[in-house]
């Protein structure tokens, strides 16, 4: 096991052991690992000669500064949690310092207008962050290809745009989302939950399969109103947003077009927990 703190101490180890023309598989993460975070350093080992993990909680895309603060971190439990996948993976884990150089601010990026949806009307300047730490973490790594989870389906997107218009040589791969047995998505904000507020998120991914249901026969509009009232059943949950758009420009839908692939959105606190999910409706 490999663990660097800094980026010339990778970029040395990689200069210097990995042969040009090696496949490098990259998992960007935030830490407090979980299994769905294990199943995407597993696809890299699939793919790829070598394969690097960043562990880095990235402060330019949080645009609520309690939230940052109490965001997990549990570096020498997710070394062990990487360990039982491979003992061979290169974890990058920099201070803001590193990434930085003193300047933790983000760059200003134009995604054709996917930043301006979900996620991007709620926290302002969010997908700028992403955009900024995830090309420097490219350019860091230098990678052959990246993989990313679809419960940030969002984001996802966001760093396909990021590729295809700053022209970086990675492939971005979309990784299914990994759920609880319950159904709940996994999530490293999951560890802020207890017992309780877990059984209790189980309704989240309860109401998108019924929404799920409903969109075969009602109209995007008879969806959302029947997601609102579910959720008004349950008090102790506040509904931020449920929308449903269209996969590949995340446009809101009005109406259905039998030609596009649509997918529910949804965020909701429990107990000033944010939870975020997605469901593929068609």
């Amino acid at each position: 096991m490999y663990i660097f703190n800094k980026k010339v101490d990778l970029n040395d180890f990689l200069k210097n052991n990995i042969r040009d023309n090696t496949s490098i598989g990259f998992v960007p993460t935030m830490g407090a690992l979980h299994q769905g975070h294990l199943s995407l350093l597993k696809k890299s080992i699939e793919n790829n000669i070598t394969t690097v993990i960043s562990i880095f909680v990235n402060p330019t895309q949080f645009n609520n500064v309690e939230d940052l603060e109490k965001y997990p971190r549990t570096l020498e439990d997710d070394i062990e949690k990487i360990k039982t996948v491979c003992d061979k993976i290169l974890i990058y884990a920099p201070t803001v310092e590193d990434i930085y150089e003193g300047n933790p601010k983000s760059q200003h990026y134009n995604f054709d207008g996917l930043e301006n949806q979900m996620e991007g009307k709620f926290r302002f300047g969010h997908f700028d962050g992403v955009g900024t730490i995830v090309k420097r973490l490219f350019e860091i790594v230098k990678p052959t290809h990246a993989y990313f989870g679809e419960k940030d389906f969002q984001q996802l997107q966001i760093v396909k745009k990021l590729v295809e218009k700053e022209k970086l040589p990675v492939t971005i791969v979309g990784c299914p989302i990994f759920r609880e047995t319950s159904g709940l998505a996994m999530s490293s904000r999951n560890e802020r939950l207890s017992q309780n507020e877990k059984e209790k998120a189980t309704i989240i991914f309860k109401i998108l399969n019924e929404a799920k249901i409903l969109f075969g026969t009602k109209s995007a509009k008879e969806v959302s109103d029947f997601v609102a009232k579910s959720f008004q059943k349950h008090p102790s949950f506040e509904l931020e947003y449920f929308e449903i758009a269209d996969e590949a420009t995340l446009m809101t839908c009005f109406r259905k077009n039998k030609n596009k692939k649509y997918r529910a959105f949804i965020a909701v606190f429990l107990n000033k927990i944010r939870l975020i999910d997605t469901i593929s409706l068609n």
